[in-house]
């Protein structure tokens, strides 16, 4: 496996990923599927401000992370919040620690103070995997998000990074 900075040509595989969790999981609060010219658009800020990380295995994107503003205020500016996402068929291969560890250190490298995982709160491999890294649980707030016909707890955790 090699984790590499994501490239504009791995928008379709990105977006696959995305798409996948969209359609089967809770990680994402949606139910709307990403275009293709939505999944150019979103990986072309990340790339710009280089916070996004590709995981690659076999010649295949097995996976992703990037970071982003975690509130658009300009108070906000040293916070960042992730995503890790990894193909399904791919899970517990060390693709997730491997992509979290890079946004980590891209996220302390670019001088950012802190780091937020907003994680559903069912999602206890997501859980696990933060704590792994000395992400920090804050709290968690019920019944904020709905998806798949129910209501949806979200588990917020922090990594201060200077």
């Amino acid at each position: 496996m090699t984790v590499r900075s994501a490239r504009p040509e791995d928008a379709k595989a990105i977006r696959a990923i995305r798409n996948h969790a969209i359609e089967h999981s809770t990680a994402l609060w949606t139910t709307t599927q990403q275009s293709p010219a939505e999944a150019e658009a979103w990986l072309a800020a990340h790339l710009e401000r280089g916070s996004a990380f590709a995981a690659e295995v076999e010649g295949e994107v097995a996976g992703f992370a990037v970071y982003g503003p975690w509130r658009e205020l300009d108070g906000y500016r040293h916070t960042v919040e992730d995503s890790v996402y990894v193909r399904d068929g791919r899970h517990g291969l060390g693709i997730g620690s491997a992509l979290l560890a890079a946004l980590i250190a891209g996220a302390r490298e670019a001088g950012h103070h802190v780091v937020i995982a907003d994680i559903e709160a069912g999602n206890t491999a997501s859980i696990r995997l933060h704590e792994r890294f000395g992400f920090q649980h804050v709290g968690t707030v019920q019944e904020v998000g709905t998806k798949f016909g129910r209501r949806l707890d979200l588990t917020i955790m922090r990594l201060p990074l200077s």
